[in-house]
């Protein structure tokens, strides 16, 4: 099978599994935030510390095993002079992330030490949002497949709740000026953060550079936040419009779902994690050699 074929038959099914439950269950509301709820599974209390297993954790979880067996499959199978399609896929994954990201970004020194955390920040992203477009058994709505104790097929991403796309921006927040300190010592660095001015506005450009810093949490999280909720809202709007109207006029809708589903997995999921590890290395590389 293709890869065209491929996209084709996900496509497809995905549809009608977005669309079977909404036409068995054709109920007078509907509330598209019930989706992102963060319901407990396991509770996993240490005092202070909540490390219950939810919707979200669930989600990172899957995209690290997908990550980790499926590196490990192809690199146990041997790499081959005629690569088959699992090691078609890492190595494209490897060279668009070297290329594209740790070589456009990174300085030649720094590239041995950060090149790794970059690409494995772009395909934990990456395949976290892939598989936020695959329908699985986790929606808030129940009865949709005439089974009343297991839940509807639907949607949800980890990368749309932004206490996950927060901490990732954090970790990259903290990388930078780390590697900053190290390569020019506090009073080195601090002295990056000012550029030439005179005297007097010196003191404003430094505060309007800590705030410009601090900002880089913010438009990193929220970006990448923002852009997978509105993908799903939209999705989830469109599919839930068969629920409120009924079942056979609302199915209009599903052409429409169809459409911000394909824009979304084909175009904004991929994009969203490349402009994330893109825009960390961009960051570690300018605090490791800034502009003379």
């Amino acid at each position: 099978m293709t890869l065209a074929r491929f996209r084709a038959a996900a496509i497809a099914a995905s549809a009608v599994l977005l669309a079977i439950p909404a036409i068995g269950s054709a109920k007078p509301s509907f509330d598209p935030s019930l989706e992102f709820g963060q319901d407990r599974y396991i509770d996993l209390n240490f005092g202070a510390i909540d490390l219950s297993i939810n919707k979200a954790v669930i989600y990172l979880l899957l995209s690290t095993a997908i990550i980790c067996v499926g590196s490990l499959v192809v690199v146990r199978r041997g790499l081959r002079p005629r690569p088959g399609k699992g090691q078609n896929i890492v190595e494209l994954a490897y060279e668009f992330a070297e290329g594209q990201i740790g070589r456009a970004t990174l300085p030649a020194k720094a590239f041995p030490t950060w090149f790794p955390y970059l690409a494995t920040l772009f395909l934990f992203i990456a395949v976290n949002n892939l598989i936020s477009f695959i329908p699985l058994p986790i929606s808030s709505e129940k009865g949709g497949l005439s089974v009343s104790s297991l839940p509807d097929f639907g949607l949800y991403a980890a990368t749309a709740n932004i206490n996950v796309t927060l901490t990732l921006a954090a970790i990259t927040f903290l990388a930078t000026h780390i590697v900053g300190v190290r390569a020019h010592g506090v009073p080195g660095y601090l002295k990056t953060l000012i550029p030439d001015a005179p005297g007097a506005v010196k003191p404003f450009i430094f505060v309007i550079e800590i705030l410009s810093q601090l900002l880089r949490l913010v438009s990193l999280s929220v970006r990448l936040f923002a852009n997978l909720l509105a993908g799903h809202l939209l999705i989830i709007m469109a599919a839930g419009f068969v629920v409120l109207v009924g079942s056979y006029v609302g199915v209009v809708a599903i052409p429409f779902a169809l459409f911000f589903y394909v824009f979304e997995w084909v175009l904004v999921a991929g994009l969203q994690a490349f402009i994330f590890a893109l825009l960390s290395g961009i960051y570690i590389g300018y605090a490791i050699e800034a502009p003379h």
